[in-house]
């Protein structure tokens, strides 16, 4: 059995659809006197009761310092960002906050000597002229939105502070991500959560995206391990420093709407595609994160049939 120091953490940006779950599993690992989950809505927080918790504006560059320096954190989750279809809408309010957020976490990570920082990086990086199949670790990427290009761009900042400086900071490229213990936070893979709740709640569901439009998903459980997985590797076994492809199931509204009608017969869908569509075809179709599962051994559990399972199992009494 695995054992960690029991140093403290600092989440930033908790509250969001990662970040409830994941909070959750460092509080398993550290305990809830070491786990700080901080954001900058108060009755956000309101949720972590098993945790420390705390007001945060991350682009508060000298709260954050303060924070860190007064609880002696060791290691900070820096999960806020602003997601790709809600950047449209303010795309320069969306690049100061992912970008500058970032900075100055990593410098912060530089000058007080951090242990560990974890930052997501998203399959936004990817672009329309990225091989849209099995696409790889290293490829062209291009990305066309703001969200995508922040992601990029902060890819490249994690590595240089890694050469630079010596920081350790891990990352993953996500796909889109499933979880039924938060509301969708303006992503445009959230049609894959607010489909299961549209079925439990006996109501038509129009989805924003074509019923082809193939993308690369995974459950919160999978993401939760894949993150700690990385996070708990040795050192030496993190050999990519921008950001790790990551992968689980790639699936259809088609398709997924198909594993839910299995258990809700009556349940009915309809497709109106909008701007996330356009969003969604210059993505990947599937992911190659075989170098993930060689340098710290990363295996996916849950297939479309499985999840839905256990999202329809759980989603009802899982109050908001």
């Amino acid at each position: 059995m695995l054992s960690f120091t029991m140093e403290r953490v600092l989440i930033i940006g908790a509250a969001g659809q990662l970040g409830s779950e994941l909070t959750q599993a460092l509080v398993t690992i550290y305990g809830g006197d070491n786990v700080i989950a901080t954001d900058i809505q108060p009755q956000a927080l309101e949720k972590f009761d098993y945790c420390r918790t705390k007001v945060l504006d991350v682009m508060d560059k000298e709260a954050v310092k303060g924070l860190v320096k007064t609880e002696n954190v060791k290691q900070i989750y820096h999960l806020a960002a602003v997601l790709s279809a809600t950047g449209e809408k303010n795309p320069l309010f969306a690049w100061q906050l992912n970008m500058d957020s970032l900075l100055s976490v990593l410098e912060l990570a530089r000058e007080e000597k951090l242990d560990k920082i974890y930052w997501p990086s998203s399959i936004a990086v990817f672009g329309p002229n990225t091989p849209k199949v099995n696409t790889p670790q290293y490829c062209v990427k291009e990305p066309n939105t703001v969200y995508g290009i922040s992601k990029q761009a902060g890819e490249r900042w994690c590595e240089y502070y890694f050469q630079k400086y010596g920081v350790d900071v891990r990352s993953l490229r996500y796909p889109g991500l499933i979880g039924y213990k938060s509301l969708p936070g303006g992503g445009t893979t959230d049609y894959a959560v607010d489909i299961y709740h549209k079925a439990i709640a006996g109501e038509h569901f129009v989805s924003f995206l074509k019923e082809d439009t193939y993308l690369p998903m995974m459950y919160m459980p999978d993401a939760i391990k894949a993150t700690l997985n990385l996070m708990h590797a040795p050192r030496e076994n993190v050999k990519i420093r921008s950001s790790y492809n990551l992968a689980a199931i790639s699936f259809s509204p088609k398709e997924i709407f198909e594993s839910i009608k299995i258990h809700y017969p009556d349940f009915s869908i309809s497709y109106a595609p909008d701007f996330r569509q356009a969003i969604a075809d210059s993505w990947p179709d599937s992911i190659d994160d075989s170098r993930a599962r060689e340098d710290w051994g990363w295996e996916h559990e849950y297939s479309l049939e499985k999840m839905t399972e256990d999202i329809l199992k759980h989603l009802p009494s899982y109050s908001f």
